[in-house]
């Protein structure tokens, strides 16, 4: 417990600052969401969207989306939004496992009376900790901050189940985030691999949308695991992915557990 404590306070600041990003994100976007309705031009936005290039509406997170909507306009940012959670998650799961060599403090952690499989475990239930935290706050501002602007629509429902996809995605990049730092012999490299890694797979899921004939490759990125049109429109959330999403997860775990135990730490 005294580990999950001192973890917790480690990143303390760290989660303060993502949380007040997602929700200055979140309030941004629906000001600007406020300043399309009050001119009305949500209508002629779905028509200039719809004219633009494919390869714009996919970058910009358009295209099925109806604008004059708030439940819409919300889809559409969601990528944005996915992307710094991910991000967070990532950067989250690989930096609490290397900084203990990076910042020479391995040997404090490996000289008390806890196995690394215990501090692993410590560590893991403080990210875990920081992902509902940080999951909840983003829950509580969209509905804060979306429903104003609904006029009557129901969007709690659409997003609480873009929620559950987000919370989704964070633990599976905190998983990878998490193996790599738990094999990797070079512990100062691996927040920069992990990013990468996440980085390249939301510009797969761009490329996906931008070709329309490679939707074979949406296996290959998280982000198309759960994207808004389709967990708005198509049904809710996909069972096989979840189940994917669920084997990658317990597999990085795995490997987290199996490298980090059997690995020499530079102390």
């Amino acid at each position: 417990m005294n580990l999950w404590i001192r973890e917790m306070k480690a990143h303390r600041k760290s989660l303060i600052l993502w949380c007040i990003g997602i929700v200055a994100m979140v309030g941004a976007s629906m000001s600007k969401y406020a300043g399309l309705s009050m001119s009305g031009s949500g209508a002629s936005m779905n028509e200039l969207m719809a004219d633009m290039p494919k390869s714009l509406q996919a970058v910009m997170g358009v295209g099925t989306f109806d604008l004059s909507k708030a439940s819409g306009y919300y889809g559409a940012i969601f990528i944005y939004l996915l992307l710094m959670a991910t991000i967070h998650a990532v950067m989250l799961g690989a930096n609490i496992l290397s900084k203990e060599e990076r910042d020479k403090t391995a040997e404090f952690l490996l000289v008390r009376p806890i196995s690394r499989s215990q501090m692993l475990t410590f560590k893991l239930l403080a990210a875990l900790t920081q992902l509902v935290i940080f999951n909840l706050v983003m829950l509580g501002s969209s509905i804060l901050l979306v429903n104003p602007y609904s006029h009557g629509e129901s969007v709690n429902q659409d997003i609480m189940l873009l929620m559950v996809g987000m919370f989704l995605l964070q633990l599976l990049f905190l998983g990878i985030g998490l193996a790599i730092a738990g094999v990797s012999r070079y512990p100062k490299r691996a927040v920069s691999i992990s990013t990468a890694i996440l980085l390249f797979t939301f510009i797969l899921s761009i490329a996906i949308d931008i070709s329309g004939n490679i939707d074979w490759m949406k296996y290959l990125t998280p982000f198309k695991y759960f994207d808004a049109k389709h967990v708005m429109y198509s049904g809710g959330l996909d069972g096989r992915f979840i189940g994917l999403t669920a084997l990658i997860l317990v597999g990085s775990l795995i490997l987290t557990y199996v490298g980090y135990n059997k690995r020499d730490l530079h102390v």
